[in-house]
């Protein structure tokens, strides 16, 4: 079975992070989400993966060259032009095949039972299945009702939430069949959630859709991403490999960290404060600063005695 990797995004709600790298290459305890990704399919036998790029396609070349090594098969698709959800599927065609395939968004964080996902949608003949998940408030999300079996009945992106009639979203992680792309018009930006899903409910086709109580985190905001990083070192989200602290990073002794990641090359100096917050690498946080529920991106420069709360600063920039 391959998987496809929804990659191409720009990640409009995380810049500026996504100014100078995809959004799967944010780190979720210091290592790349995307990498967690491979350690998921890996866990469950999949090691043939399909990375759909478009927006700064060139950095994913380090990482497609470390999941080589660790045996991971990766083929790599492009778009010019970003094609959307489905349009992305349709340009991989030639790297599907006739087997049934796993499909990721690029937001996704999770440690499903892929199986049983799998096992599901063989078991339903289904052409299409969601994955599904609760959430409180399902206005930011596709909601996905279900006959009592699993079939879905609709598929409504974003609704108020006073008018969602459930709270049971798509969870960005499907299970097709080879014929679902020919629904898909070739060379067409085309979206799974407006265009595809809508389409198959329409037709009563084989769409069904099995919901999850396992961990998930759609990590495409900057408060969403903070919150994924602090469930890996809390172990609310059960990572294969990561760290709170890289190896290299340096950390006064009269320093205070706490619930946060530190990135390789950081250095807080004496007296300084981290809480609850994301310092990518090369980071300098200078005596006395306090950085609280931020995320600062690479080569920031905290000065002496400032304090930052709840931002996000891109790489290199100064804090204000």
């Amino acid at each position: 079975m391959k998987a496809l990797l929804l990659a191409g995004g720009f990640g409009t709600r995380l810049r500026p992070l996504t100014f100078t790298r995809p959004k799967h290459l944010l780190p979720i305890a210091n290592r790349p989400h995307i990498d967690h990704v491979f350690d998921l399919l890996r866990r469950h036998g999949i090691s043939d993966v399909v990375l759909t790029t478009s927006y700064l396609a060139e950095a994913f070349a380090e990482t497609v060259e470390r999941a080589l090594g660790d045996g991971m098969n990766v083929y790599v698709t492009h778009e010019e032009v970003g094609l959307g959800t489905a349009g992305a599927l349709k340009n991989a065609e030639a790297e599907v095949g006739d087997e049934t395939f796993l499909v990721f968004n690029g937001d996704v964080l999770t440690d499903v039972d892929l199986d049983a996902l799998v096992a599901f949608h063989r078991e339903k003949g289904a052409e299409t299945t969601i994955l599904l998940t609760p959430v409180e408030d399902p206005s930011a999300f596709g909601v996905v009702p279900t006959e009592p079996d699993g079939r879905v009945t609709g598929f409504i992106e974003k609704p108020p939430r006073d008018e969602a009639p459930t709270n049971q979203i798509n969870a960005g992680v499907y299970v097709m069949e080879p014929s679902v792309l020919d629904r898909i018009p070739a060379g067409r930006e085309w979206s799974l959630e407006r265009a595809l899903f809508p389409e198959l409910v329409e037709d009563r086709a084989a769409l069904y859709a099995r919901s999850t109580d396992a961990y998930w985190m759609d990590v495409g905001t900057p408060d969403k991403y903070l919150k994924a990083n602090m469930d890996a070192i809390e172990g609310r989200f059960k990572m294969h490999s990561g760290a709170a602290l890289a190896q290299d990073a340096s950390i006064d002794a009269s320093a205070t960290v706490s619930s946060s990641c530190v990135g390789p090359g950081t250095t807080i100096e004496a007296e300084a404060t981290i809480e609850g917050s994301v310092l990518l690498s090369g980071c300098h946080v200078s005596r006395g600063a306090t950085v609280s529920r931020s995320i600062l991106g690479e080569g920031v420069n905290v000065g002496p005695g400032a304090k930052l709360v709840g931002q996000t600063i891109g790489d290199f920039e100064k804090p204000e």
